[in-house]
């Protein structure tokens, strides 16, 4: 089994969620008594919406850069940032990890290719929806986003920010977002992605009335592939 390397933290609960599920899918596998191989390393949160805010996207880079090498050197054989708005620096992370490193963009398209999806919605933090990183990644994989108008962007971004990442869950939150996706449906969407790694929280990917992508989960599930890998050739 290979190590896994995760750069959590943002928020812990998400990547808690990422923890549980990587652990579940190896005793799947493996049966019994086993777990994954996991280096962790869990960065202040606060820390981040700071440079998120500021618009200090390099610094952001360097810091969950330094992290990734910081996992490369504990022993993991593959990098994982747990969040999908920190993608925005993915390639100045992916260059001084020094392993490969797990995309959640590239991990979710692969999902919609799949199901022959096209046209997803995307819900997510106002800099995923909004920074234009996240629609072109998945352009050239020939995915067109969608995304909600400005209004409801923000009410996303707020119940993400002011919510979900302090663990807080509201019935009148998962009613705003249910009531975003049906209005979108008369856009031609043909399913929804939680691109934000704390929505699955608060929505249920497989009751929205429409194909439901969990980006969290995705990601995890390449982690647990990755790192079993060997396992995975002996049995086909």
């Amino acid at each position: 089994m290979k190590t896994i390397g995760l750069i959590g933290g943002m928020s812990w609960e998400s990547t808690a969620v990422y923890y549980r599920r990587i652990n579940e899918e190896i005793r799947r596998m493996r049966g019994g008594l086993a777990s994954a191989e996991i280096a962790m390393r869990s960065l202040d949160f606060t820390t981040v919406v700071a440079l998120q805010k500021a618009d200090r996207w390099e610094d952001a880079g360097n810091l969950l850069g330094h992290a990734a090498a910081s996992l490369n050197r504990a022993g993991a054989a593959c990098v994982l940032i747990c969040t999908n708005t920190m993608h925005l620096v993915s390639k100045p992370v992916a260059d001084m990890a020094g392993v490969p490193l797990i995309c959640i963009i590239e991990e979710t398209a692969k999902a919609l290719k799949a199901d022959g999806r096209k046209r997803p919605l995307l819900l997510a933090t106002r800099y995923t929806m909004e920074h234009g990183f996240y629609a072109e990644r998945m352009a050239k994989l020939g995915i067109e986003i969608v995304t909600p108008d400005a209004e409801d962007r923000q009410i996303i971004h707020d119940v993400i920010f002011d919510e979900l990442c302090q663990g807080k869950i509201l019935d009148t939150s998962r009613e705003k977002y249910l009531g975003i996706i049906e209005k979108m449906k008369s856009r031609g969407i043909d399913s929804v992605i939680l691109g934000c790694t704390e929505i699955s929280m608060l929505v249920d990917p497989d009751k929205l009335g429409i194909a439901g992508y969990d980006s969290t989960i995705i990601h995890a599930d390449a982690a647990v592939r990755f790192a079993l890998a060997n396992d995975l050739e002996i049995a086909a």
